[in-house]
């Protein structure tokens, strides 16, 4: 028995497909966790637990659910990396430009210096015995948006798996994890479109054929702000607090777990490209597909077999 459902949540599109005995049970109970899981990770939503965590900035700790501080300690644990553009006290940057809601702004010079001042991770402190997370400065804020969705996708499928699925499909709103044999393909691969970065979404610069991972990709084409002749994109560089100035059109990672693709997609993009492809090369189980804004394509050499061009 197959079941497919599709919702709106996380400020995306979602799109779910079970292949199970039990599929429409299992559908329900994917779609309560993901529930659960939006009101333990949103940065926006005023009744979350992450946002609890930020309202306490500076004041107190807050003791948090084991997944949420795991996520975190993850989280802050590769903001510290190098190279690594992830950081997930980016919040305050975030939220003073607001690109992709309704109320995005430019904000002044002094706006950004004194938000950039407060995204230092290392002012996130976490209390592993206590299983609390204390910012040290008020006004700091974590933002999970460049990790959680592939964290919950885990999960989810984790769960799904545990109860013998024949097969399953997450998709976070592009951010796709695959199970089990295709039932629409004969040879049992999953199909995965990898946006051509210069057209509507939907239109595919290539294919890419998967099994049993997970493929999420980054780039400056998803959420804008236009203001006069200046075109401003969602991804931040940590140092100037502005979007980041890159040769990266987009940035796709192939990965077992799905929040591995999130760590990896944030850590190198906007990176120099021998730079992002070297580091990619070198990581095991990860492999990559750097587009630049002038359309040249780069394929890792674990995808080159399975990438399957569609415009030239």
């Amino acid at each position: 028995m197959q079941e497919r459902h599709s919702l709106d949540m996380m400020g995306t599109r979602i799109d779910l497909m079970i292949e199970a005995e039990n599929a429409k049970e299992l559908m329900k109970e994917a779609c309560y966790l993901l529930e659960v899981y939006k009101n333990r990770f949103s940065a926006n939503d005023e009744d979350s637990e992450l946002v609890r965590v930020n309202q306490m900035a500076g004041i107190s700790p807050v003791k948090v659910h084991p997944e949420l501080f795991e996520l975190i300690s993850v989280g802050k644990f590769h903001s510290l990396q190098h190279p690594s553009n992830l950081n997930i006290a980016i919040g305050p940057l975030v939220q003073s430009w607001r690109i992709g809601f309704d109320d995005a702004r430019v904000p002044d010079d002094m706006t950004i210096q004194a938000t950039v001042a407060l995204t230092n991770p290392q002012n996130i402190l976490l209390d592993e015995a206590q299983q609390s997370i204390f910012l040290t400065e008020k006004g700091m804020r974590i933002d999970l948006g460049a990790l959680a969705k592939g964290y919950i996708a885990d999960k989810i499928m984790t769960y799904l798996k545990n109860k013998q699925v024949i097969s399953a499909m997450i998709n976070l709103g592009g951010n796709v994890l695959v199970y089990g044999v295709n039932p629409k393909r004969e040879s049992g691969e999953w199909l995965v479109g990898i946006q051509h970065p210069q057209k509507k979404r939907g239109n595919n610069l290539g294919i890419l054929r998967v099994k049993n991972k997970s493929v999420v990709t980054s780039g400056i084409y998803e959420r804008h702000l236009k203001v006069g002749d200046k075109d401003y994109h969602h991804i931040f560089d940590r140092r100037t607090g502005y979007p980041i100035e890159t040769e990266m059109a987009s940035l796709t990672i192939v990965a077992d777990k799905s929040v591995d693709c999130e760590i990896w997609t944030t850590r190198l993009f906007g990176l120099p490209l021998l730079e992002s492809l070297a580091t990619i090369q070198k990581t095991p189980d990860i492999e990559g597909i750097v587009i630049t804004q002038d359309n040249r394509i780069a394929v890792t050499d674990g995808l080159k077999q399975d990438f399957q061009l569609l415009y030239s």
